[in-house]
């Protein structure tokens, strides 16, 4: 059975129709809404890539229904800055983490989360669990402890 409904991605409002009640949000972001910056990892919550932020915490997105968001306000890789210019990212690119990239949209909302949060410096990296296999992780401390 088909639903339509209204979410509100990176400050726009989407109105979407899925087919399955059930889609994840991961999916609609990235099929139905069509910004890809967002990764399908492991489809079992675990290791981060699929990660937004919602109502500014780092949220999993591959096993959620996106219909369980309407009202929330979602924020992709691509809407944390309109020019790659959030301190997260700038440290990402001053530190040269990113090895293949994949998973790296994920971490980067994991560290905006943080921040947001309060945490500044060293204090982010425990707050950061995602999971990276190519293992930059001596990179992101890096990067996490100039923030």
């Amino acid at each position: 059975m088909a639903a339509t409904f209204t979410l509100n991605v990176n400050g726009q409002n989407h109105t979407v129709t899925v087919n399955n009640p059930a889609m994840p949000l991961l999916w609609v972001i990235r099929d139905l809404i069509g910004l890809t910056g967002t990764k399908y990892g492991c489809g079992q919550n675990r290791c981060g890539a699929c990660y937004v932020l919602v109502d500014n915490v780092p949220t999993n997105t591959c096993l959620e229904a996106a219909e369980s968001f309407v009202g929330k306000n979602i924020v992709t890789i691509e809407g944390l800055s309109p020019n790659s210019s959030h301190p997260a990212q700038l440290a990402w690119i001053a530190n040269q983490v990113p090895q293949c990239g994949y998973c790296q949209s994920g971490q980067l909302i994991s560290t905006a989360g943080a921040m947001l949060a309060g945490y500044h410096g060293a204090a982010i990296a425990p707050q950061i669990q995602n999971v990276c296999i190519c293992g930059t992780y001596p990179r992101i401390l890096q990067a996490v402890e100039t923030l």
